[in-house]
């Protein structure tokens, strides 16, 4: 651990949004490589139990992101409902369709990249078997972006 090297945005920017006192404890975690969504949403899993002791588990990403296309609203809203129905079963659905995230459609027009998609994988993975729950859905632009909790 490198206590100098400070925070990713995609953990400083949703935690300074909800927590401005920076008064929680925090563990950032980074992706593995190879980026494998399968390993993600096992790593999701096995922090399942501690949601039981009152830990949020939290990954911070978009449901789009393509900043070269930023203006594809279509793509966007095209892979935000795939999304939605990705999310919409119990801990096995959501795995094995979040597993094909890059053949859904428009899948690989809204993540290039996966590195802002596999957070969802892991906050699935310990998601249990309870269906997300759409929190908001709002425009960045013409560009759909949507948060799901798992509740």
């Amino acid at each position: 651990m490198d206590l100098a090297h400070g925070w990713d945005h995609g953990v400083f920017i949703p935690l300074k949004a909800m927590w401005p006192d920076a008064d929680i404890p925090v563990l950032a975690m980074s992706l593995t490589q190879g980026l494998d969504p399968n390993t993600h949403a096992a790593i999701g899993a096995a922090l399942q139990p501690l949601r039981s002791e009152g830990v949020l588990i939290m990954g911070s990403g978009m449901s789009y992101h393509n900043l070269r296309q930023m203006g594809n609203g279509a793509a966007a809203i095209e892979f935000d409902r795939w999304l939605y129905g990705a999310l919409a079963g119990d801990a096995s659905h959501r795995r094995s369709w979040l597993a094909q995230w890059s053949r859904a459609p428009s899948g690989r027009t809204s993540h290039p990249r996966e590195e802002h998609l596999l957070p969802l994988m892991v906050a699935s993975g310990a998601g249990g078997d309870t269906p997300a729950r759409k929190l908001w859905s709002t425009a960045v632009g013409p560009t759909a972006v949507s948060a799901w909790a798992f509740d």
